[in-house]
């Protein structure tokens, strides 16, 4: 049956909740078989109890203390934590009504966070407190303001982004040199309610290894391209980032000269990696890459994507690296312990009722060789990692955020289950998705 049907079928199961309902008192969520996003086996006959915005406990079916809980019976039902988008764009440049039926979209489709790669943050960090305060149906957003060398900002997404100021100029899209007060360009960026630098391009390992110290001396994360140009991956690594995006950008470490600046888009002689098995050059960033504990935003899903459309339109530049390179790549870091998130660094097609996230997700399995357990924790707690929040979501546990989506069907039998959604519950409040319309009517 389909899983529209599904939903549907199992909406009129569940109590009557409006989309954007209060948090109640306390609901017990009843006999699910829990996948808690950390890897761990489901566990059925499972009870999660909520009380507001928080899990309240999780235990065994019929053992949790529940009284005066409104009861909502999932027996035969499946329960994952929200999961997470670690790479979005959603203001560049800000249009309200895009956002907002993007996000929408996603909290629907089971997504409780975003993380912004960098926006227009007036209007992202007002539709992140909107989020929060459950003011509009969105995913909780985490997001970051951007630094880049002075070359970088002739790129017209700049101007659509920071419009009122002279390119660089912004506090949250700012040009970096060897003259740059460093202290006060972190500290204006924070001061716009980033969460997060995140170190964008043109720029050379002394400076992103500064930028990076200041912003960690300042409370902030930092998020990175792989490669920085004409910085090298190793020397990315080496600043201590938080998170990388981009997979296919590790694989400039083999070129025997790096690329001068990002606006290069020369793609990756990917002759230059291993024929067969695994690339010795990728193992040592790889291993690296453990050693930190940092979480790779593959974005792989892009790459796959966008290569199927160039085989139908050659005319079209080639990309820094083939999909099929980008599914290489992702597999060996998996199978070498990197801490993967699911990132898409687009939003689909604007018709498409489903997240983007959910074709990442299947990318993990079927193209870099996920077990749906461990594709399940890179969009839940591994995007909660890269967001900074795993402290607060990510995996069902009491104490945590109540980000929960229940499913009608096994997403470890079959990982396009995760489609199968009955209801996202995001900080308490319950989304049926028999409530999901693509736009507002």
């Amino acid at each position: 049956m389909h899983h529209r049907i599904l939903a549907a079928a199992l909406a009129l199961l569940l109590p009557a909740v409006s989309p954007a309902a209060e948090p109640s008192q306390a609901v017990l969520y009843s006999d699910v078989t829990l996948i808690d996003g950390t890897g761990a086996p489901p566990r059925a006959h499972t009870d999660v109890l909520v009380r507001g915005d928080r899990i309240a406990a999780v235990g065994p079916h019929g053992r949790v203390k529940a009284d005066g809980a409104r009861t909502v019976d999932l027996a035969g039902r499946y329960m994952i934590p929200g999961l997470i988008d670690s790479h979005v764009h959603l203001a560049t440049p800000p249009d309200r009504a895009e956002a907002l039926a993007e996000l929408r979209r996603n909290l629907y489709g089971g997504v409780t966070g975003v993380r912004d790669m960098a926006d227009d943050l007036r209007s992202i960090a007002e539709l992140a407190r909107e989020a929060e305060q459950g003011e509009i149906e969105a995913p909780d957003i985490a997001f970051a303001a951007l630094m880049a060398g002075p070359s970088f900002f002739a790129d017209p997404r700049v101007a659509a982004a920071s419009r009122g100021y002279e390119p660089g100029t912004a506090p949250w899209m700012q040009a970096i040199d060897s003259r740059t007060d460093l202290p006060l360009a972190v500290a204006r960026a924070k001061g716009t309610g980033a969460d997060a630098i995140k170190i964008y391009a043109d720029l050379p390992p002394a400076l992103v290894s500064a930028i990076a110290a200041e912003a960690h001396r300042q409370g902030l994360l930092v998020w990175t391209h792989s490669a920085i140009f004409p910085t090298r991956p190793a020397d990315v690594l080496a600043a201590g980032p938080d998170a990388i995006s981009h997979v296919c950008y590790l694989a400039y470490q083999v070129e025997p000269v790096m690329l001068a600046n990002y606006e290069d888009h020369t793609p990756v002689h990917e002759n230059l990696l291993a024929a067969k098995g695994d690339d010795p050059v990728m193992a040592k960033l790889f291993a690296e890459m453990q050693r930190r504990g940092m979480v790779l935003d593959a974005t792989g899903s892009l790459f796959v994507r966008m290569e199927a459309e160039r085989a139908r339109h050659p005319e079209r530049a080639p990309l820094r690296c083939t999909g099929k390179t980008t599914a290489r790549l992702t597999a060996q870091a998996y199978r070498a312990g990197v801490t993967i998130s699911a990132g898409t660094d687009n939003g689909g097609p604007p018709d498409f009722p489903w997240p983007a996230v959910h074709d990442e997700i299947f990318f993990l399995v079927h193209q870099a060789g996920m077990p749906p357990l461990q594709a399940i924790r890179a969009g839940t707690l591994n995007g909660a990692l890269a967001m900074g929040r795993a402290k607060e979501t990510g995996t069902v546990q009491a104490g945590k955020l109540a980000d929960l989506v229940v499913l009608t069907d096994d997403p470890t039998a079959a990982i396009e289950n995760i489609r199968s959604i009955a209801m996202t519950v995001k900080r308490g409040r319950e989304y049926p998705r028999a409530n999901y319309r693509p736009k507002e009517q």
